[in-house]
């Protein structure tokens, strides 16, 4: 096991399962998740740090990953013990995480973008405000630069459902080729912050094959449940892709064409999407967006959806 000693302060991997005790005195909402993501191999003990002065837990990083590949996805855990007021506490996250990601990441490869939930309200409670930004200001250090700020959104079921409107007919996606034309459509004037940084480097039809092929293609629940939907003619308005993450159910991907937004039909797509989960007897549905993506926060909003995070993503340039 690799280890760095610093006069009293030890960075190293957590052991293995033995140690999640240990790794978790550090608070955060999803520790209680970490055992089951070693077992589906959306983690490895190897990718999760910490810094140690005897037992006492300074700072923590780890990584995750979807299951199946060798390098991580997502540095989504950082932390540093608030509670201890020393000085350096900052200056020591800064060295465990330089020294980590030289130990997990491969020489040369792309830093995986950083991405932490913080509660709605946290620029207005000082306390949460100073942790927020404590842990931004060590990924700063580290070459990380603020990407976006993303809403998290919940449905819970309150009966009963909206009825369709009937202004669109809804069927299932009839293969991959049809939604990847669709997702290559919709591009067009797209307000999602990832989106139009891949632009930048891509085509429309690569960004959407990569979307698709790194994202969509990789959920295990009913390819089924995705739907086109369609004027009652055939024309396609739109699709939703309503899926499990292996964590939750979520609206995975919901959009429509440039030639017909405007008319309100992202209300109508939306709600078929939460109906096709609700009829599951799922007792939440999961969604977010970008903070700037004003239209799609507005439709969530409208369609029952309460705002009860937000997702900060810091990326390295």
């Amino acid at each position: 096991m690799k280890t760095n000693e610093t006069h009293d302060l030890t960075m190293r991997p957590i052991t293995g399962r033995d140690e999640l005790d240990l790794f978790s005195r550090l608070p955060y909402p999803y520790n209680d998740e970490l055992a089951g993501d070693l077992t589906a191999g959306r983690r490895r003990p190897e990718w999760m740090w910490v810094a140690l002065r005897g037992d006492h837990l300074l700072a923590r990083a780890a990584w995750w990953s979807r299951p199946g590949r060798d390098t991580p996805l997502l540095l989504d855990i950082f932390d540093v013990d608030d509670d201890n007021g020393a000085p350096d506490r900052l200056d020591t996250g800064a060295h465990l995480l330089r020294t980590a990601m030289a130990a997990v990441l491969p020489d040369g490869a792309p830093r995986p973008e950083y991405c932490r939930h913080v509660p709605p309200d946290w620029r207005e409670n000082a306390t949460t405000t100073r942790v927020v930004e404590d842990r931004m200001t060590v990924l700063e250090r580290a070459g990380a630069r603020l990407f976006v700020e993303r809403l998290r959104l919940e449905w819970r079921p309150r009966p009963p459902l909206p009825e369709p409107s009937g202004r669109l007919v809804f069927r299932p996606v009839g293969d991959s080729e049809e939604l990847v034309a669709l997702m290559t459509s919709v591009l067009d004037g797209t307000l999602d912050a990832h989106s139009r940084a891949d632009l930048t480097r891509m085509s429309a039809a690569e960004v959407a094959v990569r979307h698709y092929e790194d994202e969509l293609a990789r959920y295990n629940s009913p390819r089924d449940w995705w739907r086109i939907a369609t004027l009652p003619q055939g024309e396609p308005v739109g699709f939703v892709v309503p899926a499990h993450n292996g964590y939750n159910p979520v609206i995975a991907y919901l959009a429509v064409l440039p030639a017909h937004r405007g008319n309100g039909y992202i209300d109508d797509v939306l709600a078929e999407g939460t109906r096709v989960l609700a009829e599951q007897g799922v007792d939440r549905i999961r969604a977010s967006t970008d903070l700037g993506n004003v239209p799609m926060a507005n439709a969530f909003r409208r369609a029952g959806y309460l705002n009860f995070g937000r997702e900060i993503n810091m990326t390295w340039s």
